[in-house]
């Protein structure tokens, strides 16, 4: 076959390699993703072999908790895919973690510890979110840019 019939490999619109940022950003979503599922899964296995208050709480919170884990796992998978529609939950995410991080930090137990972890991943991932060369990746353009740069 001459390079004329040769069908150009199908590409998402993105030269060159993946920036380490928008990598980065990525990995602390997913992080923050695999976070929630586990703990809907604990409290999900602790609300049916244990003993809670409300057996019906704690297995409601458990299965909300893993279906919430969707929402930042699918933003990691397209934030990797360079799509750029995944920074918006992405985000989402980031903003949804700081009240959480502050409700831990007020608390007088175990929980400050967490709630260091987790200001500190969703600051981290929003700077890496809104990063001019991650949005630039991830194909996103500025309010009153053409779609085709002279």
């Amino acid at each position: 076959m001459s390079a004329e019939q040769t069908p150009a490999p199908e590409t998402d619109g993105h030269d060159g390699p993946r920036p380490r940022r928008l990598t980065y950003a990525a990995v602390l979503v997913a992080l923050e993703g695999l976070a929630l599922a586990v703990g809907g899964v604990w409290m999900l296995v602790l609300g049916i072999t244990g003993d809670p208050d409300d057996r019906q709480q704690a297995v409601t919170g458990g299965v909300t908790l893993v279906v919430l884990a969707l929402l930042p796992l699918f933003a990691a998978r397209g934030l990797l895919g360079r799509r750029g529609w995944s920074r918006g939950p992405a985000v989402i995410t980031q903003v949804m973690a700081l009240p959480v991080a502050y409700n831990l930090l007020q608390a007088d137990s175990m929980a400050i510890p967490a709630g260091i972890a987790l200001a500190v991943v969703a600051v981290a991932a929003l700077v890496l979110l809104v990063n001019p060369a991650t949005t630039q990746a991830l194909g996103i353009r500025g309010p009153g840019r053409r779609t085709e740069e002279p």
